[in-house]
């Protein structure tokens, strides 16, 4: 792996946010009157821009879907940031691609604010120079947006920088930015979804990422 410049999606990458997002989901549309008991079925909210998931999944227009979202950040600014766990591993991976002098950053569609939280509290922002994320407003949800700012912010050669992510949202924002990218199938993202998006790299395991760093 000669690229000096790794992006890392947050959620499904890094972290399993699983409690802290469907059970903020599941809250938000309680206020909205829908019962979903079942939390396994609000997992497909973990990667996509909240707004829009809300508007696919639910066919709120955009009005109620934010309103939804007002809802949902009213219990994950307190409660779902922290119902999370690093992925077994993370920390040495990022260790090693630290001593190796690599350049690291965080490219997420998540609010900035909530990012920077997390990585803080489960002590891992110390081995990234940014973490880019999304505005509250909604500005820069999209994953193509998102690296496009960041590679400009940044001034990161292309070539030189490459996207890890679990969803197809990472790998279509890598290509659409002219860069390589890693589809890791530990995440969110089916064997289906992320190999339709014909990935540069496809490693099923954490173990299996860390190697290719070291090859």
């Amino acid at each position: 792996m000669h690229y000096q410049n790794i992006l890392f999606d947050l959620d499904g990458t890094l972290t399993d946010p699983r409690e802290g997002i469907t059970r903020s989901i599941q809250f938000a549309l309680a206020k909205l009157g829908i019962d979903e008991a079942d939390l396994h079925k609000l997992e497909h909210f973990i990667g996509p821009p909240l707004l829009q998931a809300f508007m696919q999944f639910y066919a709120f227009d955009e009005a109620k879907a934010w309103q939804a979202v007002g809802y949902y950040r009213e219990r994950f600014q307190v409660t779902g940031l922290y119902e999370n766990q690093v992925f077994a591993g993370v920390g040495e991976l990022l260790a090693l691609l630290q001593g190796q002098g690599r350049t690291l950053y965080i490219a997420t569609s998540k609010p900035h604010i909530f990012a920077r939280e997390i990585a803080r509290h489960f002590d891992f922002a110390k081995y990234f120079k940014v973490i880019y994320g999304s505005e509250l407003d909604g500005t820069r949800t999209n994953k193509v947006e998102l690296i496009q700012n960041l590679l400009a912010q940044e001034q990161l050669e292309p070539a030189q920088t490459l996207m890890i992510g679990d969803r197809k949202h990472d790998l279509i924002g890598a290509r659409s930015n002219g860069l390589d990218c890693a589809a890791v199938g530990y995440g969110f993202g089916s064997h289906e979804e992320l190999l339709a998006e014909a990935p540069t790299y496809h490693y099923p395991t954490l173990a299996e990422l860390q190697d290719a760093f070291c090859a």
